[in-house]
């Protein structure tokens, strides 16, 4: 499940997600440059212009480049929602056709391949985020690529995607996620993770991931 000879990751992912892309916030710049931070994450501000984008016609690209430049100061985006300091789904804003989530995965945490029914755009703004993708292959689904994502990247997902996520590392990974519906309402799959099958998406078992994820990382006495 590697990228053929020559193909870079970025174009690898591309071709996975029929030209949906990965766009790199702060693109004029290499990631990891150092950048002072001017001024603070306004969450509100930054909800005000993710709306204003999802109403654009080419509103899932309209809305990357607004994440984008929220992740392209990780500093900012940290002092303006807090350092994270436990894994969890933290609600930004919910509506019926707009969801932001600020979620923060465990150290070598794992969630099921999933769908969302919605395009999805995903900022890291601290730590890295190992993306399988996934496409269906009869009853089942098998695997059609992977991206590592890290801070200042922003990765879009299509309406039919399917993904799943691990933080490969031993600290605690934050993500700016946008959902374009009402991401705890819409039904949608997700995947077994011995037998690859499909069934209905449990968002509490989702949730019951994440407290035993936490419970794992408070008695692992990692601290970030």
């Amino acid at each position: 499940m590697s990228a053929r000879a020559g193909l870079s990751r970025r174009s690898f992912l591309a071709s996975c997600l029929g030209g949906a892309g990965l766009l790199v916030a702060g693109a004029a710049g290499s990631r990891g440059e150092a950048k002072g931070h001017a001024m603070k994450f306004d969450v509100d501000r930054f909800v005000g212009d993710v709306k204003r984008a999802r109403l654009e016609a080419e509103s899932q690209a309209a809305v990357q480049e607004v994440l984008a430049r929220a992740v392209s100061d990780p500093g900012a985006v940290i002092q303006g929602i807090g350092a994270p300091t436990e894994a969890g789904i933290h609600t930004v804003f919910h509506g019926p056709d707009l969801t932001i989530l600020n979620v923060v995965w465990a150290p070598l945490m794992v969630l099921l391949p999933h769908e969302h029914g919605m395009w999805a755009s995903i900022g890291i703004y601290t730590g890295r985020e190992d993306n399988i993708i996934w496409r269906r292959s009869g009853a089942a689904i098998e695997a059609a690529g992977a991206a590592s994502l890290s801070e200042r990247e922003v990765f879009p997902l299509p309406v039919d995607a399917i993904h799943s996520v691990t933080n490969p590392i031993e600290r605690l990974t934050g993500a700016i996620h946008v959902y374009g519906g009402d991401f705890f309402g819409k039904p949608r799959s997700e995947w077994d993770a011995e037998t690859l099958r499909e069934r209905p998406f449990d968002l509490e078992n989702a949730r019951r991931t994440f407290r035993e994820a936490n419970e794992r990382f408070r008695t692992s006495g990692r601290r970030d």
